[in-house]
This record gives structure tokens, C-alpha cells and sequence, in this order.
């Protein structure tokens, strides 16, 4: 019997190439569909340094890359590059900047109704296309209750630590093991792909991972 291929996905939730990447690894898994696979959605803290109630986008920018200025260059590479993937991604939108552990604490609890995707791309979404504003959490509440989660149960949950210390060790888990860029791939736990690499590319890869896998097991 053949045994699934464990993908785990390193990303955080406010990662422009992040978008991109999970579209790319859809689009991947699509491409190898008849290859069994086990994926999982690993947190990782692009930007450790922002307060867990958010700070302006303008701050952020400034702080990051220089001025407002600076990023927009960069924004308009990236807005292509989603573009080209059938994304959205209005810069211009994006008036705060959060810390992304609710995210992250809201894709783990999705995961238990096998929602885990859903949810990772309902906050992408709300960020990149829409401006949402990830430190408000009613934006929250109605972004698990559009994916079929309970909102009350999330807004109670979210105004607890549950899981906190979790997300923050699998944080620091994939940071000590030297993952410093994402989104990053990790296939049987042992093979890591840097960077929202082409569909095509990382389908090859599920294709030779799965078969080196199978062959020695």
C-alpha cells in the first residue's frame, strides 16, 4: 500500500509570496494528483517583532523598508506575480498590520474539521484582496464562521491563550531548524523547498520525494 507523502507548509498568513505559494502547491498537488498526500499547515512569524494588537501599515512599511515609499516598488512586483496566479493582492488596501498568532491559532483549530486550507485562504483573502483588518476580532469571528466554524465558540477561544504557547513553539521549531524564508515546502520531513517555486517544479519534486519514499519503505 502506498503511503502518503507528509507535505508540511511553513507560511504565515500576511507573506505576499505565501499567497502565491499555496496557490502554486494547490496547483502542484493538482498536477500529482495521483500521488497520496498528507499535507499540514506549519505557523512561522514573518515579523516576530509586531505587537499582538497590530500596528499601522504605515509604520510597518516604514520600519521594514525605509518609507511607504520604498515598498511600493517591490508591492507592484508582487501584485503581478499574484496577478499572473489568478490572485489579487490591492496593497493600497492594507491599512494595518497584524500579528498574525490568531491566524495561525484559527488555521490550527480549523484543522480539526479537516479546514485547515479553507481557513489559511479565507484570511489570505481578507488581507491581500480585501484589506481586511487581521487585528479585529470580529473580522475574525465572521472569517471562521464563513468557513462553517462556530463564531461563538471561536470568539470565546479567541479571548483566551488556547494554544498560544502551541503556535509559538512550532514558530520556533521551523525557525531552529533554519527555515528563514517562506513559504517553505517540507516533504517527508526531510527534503525543504525554499521559496513559492512553479507549480510545475514542485509537482516534479512531490513525484520524486513520494517514489524515493515508497521505494524504501
Amino acid at each position: 500500500m502506498t503511503k502518503p507523502l507528509q507535505i508540511d507548509i511553513v507560511s504565515d498568513v500576511v507573506c505576499p509570496w505565501c499567497y502565491i505559494g499555496k496557490k502554486r502547491i494547490e496547483d502542484a498537488l493538482a498536477l500529482a494528483s495521483d500521488v497520496p498526500v498528507d499535507v499540514h499547515w506549519r505557523p512561522f512569524f514573518l515579523n516576530p517583532w509586531v505587537p499582538r494588537e497590530g500596528i499601522s501599515r504605515d509604520e510597518y512599511l516604514t520600519t521594514k523598508f525605509g518609507s511607504v515609499d520604498a515598498y511600493k516598488g517591490i508591492a507592484g512586483r508582487v501584485s503581478q506575480a499574484a496577478a499572473d496566479e489568478g490572485l489579487e493582492y490591492n496593497t493600497q488596501l492594507v491599512k494595518r498590520q497584524p500579528n498574525t498568532t490568531d491566524c495561525h491559532r484559527l488555521i490550527h483549530w480549523a484543522d480539526a474539521d479537516g479546514k485547515a486550507a479553507q481557513m489559511k485562504q479565507k484570511l489570505m483573502e481578507l488581507y491581500f484582496r480585501d484589506g481586511g483588518d487581521l487585528t479585529d476580532v470580529n473580522v475574525l469571528v465572521k472569517a471562521a464562521s464563513d468557513i462553517g466554524m462556530d463564531g461563538e465558540s471561536v470568539r470565546k477561544r479567541l479571548a483566551t491563550d488556547e494554544d498560544v504557547a502551541l503556535i509559538s513553539a512550532q514558530a520556533k521549531d521551523a525557525s531552529d531548524k533554519g527555515i528563514s524564508g517562506v513559504p517553505t515546502f517540507v516533504l517527508a520531513e526531510k527534503y525543504a523547498i525554499s521559496g513559492a517555486q512553479p507549480a510545475d517544479q514542485l509537482a516534479k519534486a512531490i513525484r520524486q520525494v513520494a517514489a524515493e519514499v515508497n521505494a524504501a519503505a
